[in-house]
């Protein structure tokens, strides 16, 4: 049946014919496989799951890059021409490893340290990044090549894995997504440090997005549900802090900066003075009596 086939049809044709008939398949195969993945993050996403959703992500890129990678390979494979080239290439395989290694090796250092990412997880998407002291956002995606991180202005900062993972990072979501907030207020010299202490703790508890961040032992040992406290001395001010804990790092710059305005309208409404810079200024006796 074959022989009879071939006999109508040029050989030319056919081989044609074959190379079409592997890339729509593997068109297909690379279509059906992103389906799966997307309902399947789909659903992550709906459980919360972020280190699955990370997984499958990094795992759908991966997938499709080696569905086309074997629908190219057996698409030269039935050139016939091409076998005798490939043959050829294997035989100087070493000299082309090499050559590609030196081409493509911070290609490949990207992507080995992006499986690296996703196996060892020092953050995953959705975890909140601080990095180089100045970048700071949300992980948004994790790729082959690099890291997408969402910071605060809505903009996007594309990172390659391989300098990424070489950076020294603090993930505020690594382990557990609770979050001590500092609340520094300086006061005057002159002014109540009891009540100010009152007034801060006051308004960190009434605030929705405080929780009580005490283990069992500092319950027992009775430490306050919000400690304030001296921290220093300034040159026109006593400076206090106090230490309010929330679910997440959203919710604590909320926090943050809520109490920012309520601890300052409670002190100006008793009393408590937030003190500008002082500088006293002494004039030398003027014994000539020149004008100054």
């Amino acid at each position: 049946m074959m022989d009879a086939i071939e006999d109508l049809i040029p050989e030319q044709y056919l081989i044609l014919v074959s190379i079409g008939i592997i890339l729509f398949l593997t068109i297909v195969a690379a279509a059906v496989s992103a389906k799966l993945f997307r309902r399947a993050i789909k659903k992550s996403e709906q459980a919360e799951g972020l280190s699955d959703l990370t997984n499958l992500k990094f795992l759908k890129r991966g997938v499709t890059v080696l569905i086309y990678l074997i629908g190219i390979g057996f698409s030269i494979y039935v050139v016939p021409e091409f076998r005798v080239v490939a043959k050829g290439m294997f035989a100087s395989a070493g000299l082309l490893a090499i050559a590609i290694g030196f081409a493509a090796q911070q290609a490949l250092a990207n992507i080995v340290s992006g499986i690296f990412i996703v196996i060892f997880k020092p953050y995953k998407i959705g975890d909140r990044l601080s990095l180089q002291t100045t970048l700071n956002g949300v992980v948004e995606d994790i790729n082959l090549r690099h890291t997408v991180i969402r910071n605060f202005e809505n903009k996007r900062i594309i990172i390659p894995n391989s300098v990424i993972s070489n950076e020294v990072l603090i993930n505020s979501n690594y382990g557990d997504d609770k979050i001590i907030k500092w609340i520094d207020v300086g006061i005057s010299y002159d002014s109540d440090i009891d009540l100010a202490r009152k007034i801060m703790q006051e308004e960190v508890e009434a605030h929705p997005n405080f929780i009580d961040g005490r283990n069992d032992e500092q319950k027992e040992a009775g430490e306050p549900l919000v400690p304030v406290r001296v921290i220093s001395f300034g040159d026109s001010s006593v400076n206090l802090r106090a230490w309010a804990w929330a679910e997440d790092p959203p919710k604590a710059f909320v926090l943050g900066t809520d109490l920012n305005e309520s601890i300052k309208k409670r002190f100006d409404k008793e009393g408590i003075e937030i003190p500008f810079p002082y500088r006293t200024l002494v004039y030398k006796e003027n014994k000539n009596n020149k004008e100054i």
